[in-house]
């Protein structure tokens, strides 16, 4: 297939070789990805996931291990040095493909060359779809989802806004302000103009950073119904604040905030606040 001379997949593991095995056999199976295009960083596992992994990928498949672990991130930018197609699909180790779907995705970009990043649409091995597409944040927005204020009529509505459920309903690929990092697909040559991924991120809120820096770039971020991706578990990010997900969490939300404006109550919208 014409598309697969330009698309390369980079998966960072941690202490995930069973899944990350599963995600590279689908790569492979239904022909997303040629094996010699596909890049997985050990991300220095505590247990035997790198020697696993050298025994068990299939030929051509790059395996490199970082001496430390400093965040996904980090992984990803690591594993982007090993890639050289046009296109680079990042996953998660937990995700799998079913099907080649993804050219609808691929699509996008042959047809919109103002397209940095494309997400993918995420479900769970029941079928039932994540919203992998989302708004920008207010710090409203965050209060709604950290306590039990999220409960409240007035705060659902907030969270079905930040879903972006309404842009699903049409099946057709639509601006996102921000895509999941569980898999997405991006412009290698853009992402390497933005400098990567924001290291000072170590877990969650890397790829918010990553999508307010591509619109601010003057390229556009875009979700594609349809694409398929099996994603096999939920965010932990979810977990109460005093968890340590949690906790990193609210810690990768400072830092953002640091970044970038996060106002009260409406958030940014990307058609006037671009240049934050």
């Amino acid at each position: 297939m014409e598309n697969l001379k330009k698309l390369s997949a980079i998966i960072v593991n941690y202490k995930t070789a069973d899944l990350t095995m599963n995600c590279v056999r689908s790569l492979t199976e239904f022909g997303v990805v040629h094996a010699e295009d596909i890049v997985v960083i050990d991300n220095a596992s505590p247990d035997d996931s790198f020697k696993r992994l050298r025994e068990v990928l299939p030929s051509g498949v790059r395996l490199a291990r970082a001496a430390v672990n400093r965040g996904f991130g980090a992984g990803v930018n690591f594993g982007m040095v090993g890639c050289k197609q046009d296109l680079v699909l990042v996953l998660n180790p937990d995700t799998y493909f079913v099907d080649y779907s993804i050219a609808k995705a691929l699509e996008v970009f042959n047809e919109n060359l103002d397209v940095g990043i494309v997400g993918l649409d995420l479900k769970y091995p029941n079928g039932i779809r994540q919203y992998s597409a989302r708004r920008f944040y207010s710090l409203l927005d965050i209060v709604g989802r950290r306590s039990r204020l999220g409960r409240l009529r007035h705060f659902q509505k907030r969270t079905i806004q930040h879903l972006m459920l309404e842009s699903w309903e049409f099946d057709q690929p639509f601006d996102a302000d921000w895509v999941m990092g569980t898999g997405f697909i991006i412009r290698r040559h853009m992402f390497e103009n933005l400098g990567g991924m924001d290291e000072k991120y170590f877990l969650y809120m890397e790829d918010v950073d990553l999508c307010a820096r591509t619109w601010q770039s003057g390229s556009r971020v875009v979700c594609v119904p349809g694409a398929q991706l099996m994603h096999q578990h939920q965010r932990v990010s979810v977990a109460g604040p005093f968890s340590l997900a949690g906790k990193r969490h609210l810690q990768s939300l400072l830092h953002f905030r640091n970044k970038f404006e996060v106002p009260l109550i409406n958030p940014p919208v990307i058609s006037k606040d671009i240049n934050w």
